[in-house]
């Protein structure tokens, strides 16, 4: 018997329910998975909360990874056997069987395993829109990336740091500090602690950095201005904080003809050929080993809500997988 995570009331973890469920058979351009590992991310909890509404009842979840179990119709680059991951724009992925669209499967290189493509499908592909599509990096580049010892973060650091950056990662607590400096930040500033912009502007001798890299959202977003170089770019990409809040053009052009943007992973990955792209980037940059990544902590799937606390209280750090 199939099972998965579903919920028929927004609110706190304990709306989630462990429910049987039947998949069926793969239509039409669809394939059947046995998911093995499941990503958990910060954008299932505002689904949850009701933050980013969802119609209900639903699942959660967006990615996952596991082994091709029948395919539709029409399904030419997978196959059964094959060991698969995604980033689906439908939820649903909080589960150990599933039909799923075949578009946006991709398969796992032989060195790959299943929890750590769980663990780098979203935070990985962002990494790889913010460092190099977003803002490509360059050697000698200045970047901050805010959240250092997330699971973004701890991909963007170490990748910004192997293009030849300077990078420097704010962070919630000295323990975090700690994690941010041995994924690649050359300076780790704690928020509430450190003067975060006196010391990047230190850092970079009073010039500001070429981009940040901003997922907390309300808490951060004149910091972050503050921290740019003149004609630097903020890159917004979450609101863990809150949502961020009206921004007076005024203070870009005070600040030295800023750059801002808003962006999201799903507007940069919706053509197959730019999600093939970025997937190899990806691959490779995790197989020169100047990447490492996986899962930090892991809890069984059955048990997601106990992740969602966890993540909510700001227990965790770099990446949470849900095993099967």
């Amino acid at each position: 018997m199939a099972h998965a995570i579903r919920i028929t009331a927004t609110g706190g973890p304990d709306v989630m329910q462990w429910l049987a469920t039947d998949p069926g058979e793969p239509g039409p351009g669809q394939v059947r998975l046995r998911q093995v590992a499941v990503g958990c991310n910060f954008i299932d909890i505002y689904q949850r909360r009701g933050s980013m509404p969802l119609p209900l009842p639903s699942g959660l979840g967006m990615e996952a990874a596991g082994v091709v179990q029948a395919v539709g119709e029409g399904v030419r680059h997978v196959a059964v056997g094959d060991r698969v991951a995604y980033v689906d724009k439908v939820t649903g992925a909080y589960a150990d069987e599933r039909v799923v669209s075949a578009e946006p499967l991709v398969r796992l290189p032989d060195g790959v395993g299943f929890e750590q493509a769980a663990s780098m499908m979203t935070r990985g592909l962002t990494a790889q829109l913010l460092l190099r599509r977003a803002y490509a990096v360059q050697p000698g580049d200045a970047v901050l990336v805010h959240a250092a010892a997330g699971g973004v973060g701890q991909i963007a650091c170490q990748w910004a740091k192997a293009l030849g950056a300077l990078v420097i990662g704010t962070v919630g607590s000295a323990a975090k500090a700690e994690v941010a400096r041995a994924h690649g930040c050359d300076l780790a500033l704690v928020q509430g602690r450190d003067d975060v912009v006196a010391q990047v502007r230190a850092a970079t001798a009073g010039a500001g950095v070429a981009v940040v890299y901003d997922s907390i959202g309300r808490d951060t977003l004149m910091q972050s201005l503050d921290c740019l170089r003149p004609r630097g770019l903020m890159v917004a990409f979450g609101a863990t904080s809150g949502p961020l809040p009206a921004l007076d053009t005024m203070a870009l052009l005070k600040r030295g003809s800023l750059f801002f943007t808003r962006l999201t992973l799903a507007h940069y990955t919706a053509q197959r050929p730019e999600l093939e792209a970025a997937v190899a980037e990806l691959f490779a940059v995790v197989a020169s080993g100047a990447v490492k990544v996986g899962p930090s902590q892991v809890f069984a799937l059955a048990e997601a809500a106990k992740a969602h606390a966890a993540m909510e209280a700001r227990q965790t750090t770099g990446a949470t997988v849900l095993r099967v």
